[in-house]
C-alpha cells in the first residue's frame, strides 16, 4: 500500500506502482501532482480496510507530507509511534543512548537559544531542528562569537520555508544541540523485514565542499562504497532494530563514519527512503528497484552485483537555490547552461522552483578518478539563475 503526496512524484515510481499494482490512497493532494487513471486507487475508507486486514501491513511514503494522515487514522497501528521515534531527533537520540552512551545531544526550544552560552559547548557542534527536513536550519558552529548571526540565518531559513511542511515534517518550536561527528557521512536506504532484520537497498556517501558545509548539493554510490560498508552498516542497522523493536518499515538513515572506523547515526527519515525519489539512483547503479524489494520482501543479490566492477560514481546533484534568493523573484533557470557541468547525464527532473528551494534533481555518472565531484560541489548556482529586477 501506498501513500503519494507532494513535493514529488516521480514516473519511475508511478511506473512501479501501475506494474505492481499497488493500491494507492486516493487523496485531493496527489490529484494535483499526477494523473490517477492508470493507478489502483481506493479512496480512505477502503485504503483503511486493507490496512486493517493485510498481514503483514506492508506502507511506504514518497514524502512525510502524508505523516499528518497516518498520525489521524491509522492510530491503531505501531506505525505513528515508529514514525515519531524517528522523527523526532531528540527521541531518537534517547532510544539508542545504550548504544551510545557518550554521545552529547540537549533539546532546547527556539526561545532559548540566545541565551545559551556557547562557550560552554565542545566545539564544533550541531544545531537543527527536532523535527526537520532536507538540511533546512541545519548549522556547524566552530566559534561563540558566530553563534549571534547563525541564531539569525535560521530565522530567515524557517521563515522563507513556512506553510511548505506540514509541523510532523518541519517544526522550528524546538531543537537538538548535538557533538559534531568527525568523518565521511553516508546516507543508506533499506527496511527492516517482518522479522525485523536490516535489508540494505543503497548506499550513498554524502561528501561536502568544505569543514562548514551541511547542504545536500551532492551523494554518490558506488560498487566500492557498498564491498566496504555493507557489513558494518547493516550491523549499526540492527542494533537500531533490536533497540526500536520495527519491523516491515522502510528508512533512509544517514551516519557518520569517524577516524576509527566507528559508526554513528545522525538520523533516521522514517517511512521512506532517499527523499524526492532520489533514491531511484539504485536502478540507475545496480538495477535495484528498492520499492520492488521492500513490497516483495526481497533482497538485492550483492553478490553477484559487486562480482564486477565499472568504476563508477552514480551521483544525485541536487540543484539547492542560495538561501539569500527569493523564491518569488526567480524569472527563470538556465538549464542547459548548468547542464553542460555534467558529463553524462542519467535522468534530469526539473522542480517548481517558486514554490521550492530547489530547481532540479539530477542523475548522473562519472569516472572513479575524475575531479567532476569536487567542480560540482563548489559550482556557484547563482550563475545560472535569473531574478527579476
Amino acid at each position: 500500500m501506498m501513500i503519494l503526496d507532494k513535493p514529488y512524484v516521480s514516473t519511475f515510481l508511478l511506473k512501479t506502482v501501475h506494474d505492481m499494482g499497488i493500491p494507492v490512497l486516493n487523496c485531493s493532494n496527489i490529484k494535483e501532482l499526477i494523473p490517477l487513471t492508470d493507478l489502483k486507487t481506493v479512496d480512505e475508507n477502503e485504503f483503511l480496510n486493507i490496512v486493517k486486514t493485510q498481514v503483514p501491513l506492508l506502507l511506504y511514503c514518497n514524502s512525510e507530507n502524508s505523516f499528518q494522515w497516518i498520525n489521524k487514522n491509522l492510530k491503531y497501528t505501531e506505525i505513528p509511534r515508529a514514525i515519531e521515534m524517528f522523527k523526532d531527533k531528540v527521541m531518537f537520540r534517547k532510544l539508542v543512548q545504550g548504544i551510545y552512551p557518550h554521545f552529547l545531544f540537549k533539546e532546547v526550544s527556539f526561545e532559548e537559544l540566545l541565551k545559551i552560552d556557547t562557550t560552554k559547548i565542545k566545539k564544533p557542534f550541531i544545531i537543527k531542528p527536532t523535527i526537520g527536513f532536507f538540511s533546512m536550519g541545519v548549522h556547524k558552529i566552530n566559534e561563540d562569537s558566530k553563534w549571534e548571526s547563525i541564531i539569525e540565518l535560521i530565522q530567515d531559513e524557517i521563515y522563507k520555508v513556512k506553510g511548505l511542511y506540514p509541523m510532523e515534517v518541519m517544526n522550528s518550536s524546538k531543537f537538538i544541540i548535538e557533538e559534531y561527528i568527525e568523518g565521511l557521512e553516508y546516507a543508506i536506504d533499506a527496511y527492516y523485514d517482518r522479522n525485523g532484520d536490516p535489508v540494505i537497498l543503497n548506499i550513498l556517501e554524502h561528501p561536502f565542499s568544505s569543514n562548514g558545509d551541511v547542504s545536500d548539493r551532492l551523494y554518490f554510490t558506488s560498487k566500492k562504497i557498498i564491498r566496504k560498508y555493507l557489513t558494518a552498516f547493516g550491523d549499526v542497522l540492527m542494533s537500531i532494530g533490536k533497540a526500536t523493536g520495527i519491523s516491515n518499515f522502510p528508512v533512509h538513515i544517514e551516519v557518520r563514519v569517524d577516524n576509527i572506523g566507528n559508526v554513528i547515526p545522525i538520523e533516521v527519515n522514517p517511512m521512506r527512503f532517499a527523499g524526492w525519489c532520489t533514491t531511484d539512483i539504485a536502478y540507475y547503479a545496480y538495477g535495484i528497484n528498492v520499492y520492488e524489494n521492500y513490497f516483495y520482501q526481497t533482497r538485492p543479490d550483492w553478490d553477484k552485483i559487486l562480482k564486477t566492477d565499472d568504476n563508477k560514481l552514480y551521483c544525485i546533484v541536487v540543484g539547492d537555490i542560495p538561501g539569500d534568493i527569493d523564491l518569488k523573484e526567480i524569472k527563470k533557470i538556465n538549464y542547459e547552461s548548468y547542464l553542460s557541468n555534467f558529463s553524462n547525464v542519467l535522468e534530469f527532473r526539473k522542480i517548481d522552483y517558486n514554490q521550492y528551494p530547489v530547481f532540479s534533481f539530477s542523475f548522473i555518472s562519472v569516472e572513479c578518478n575524475s575531479n567532476e565531484v569536487e567542480k560540482i560541489l563548489k559550482l556557484d548556482l547563482r550563475q545560472y539563475i535569473t531574478c527579476e529586477v
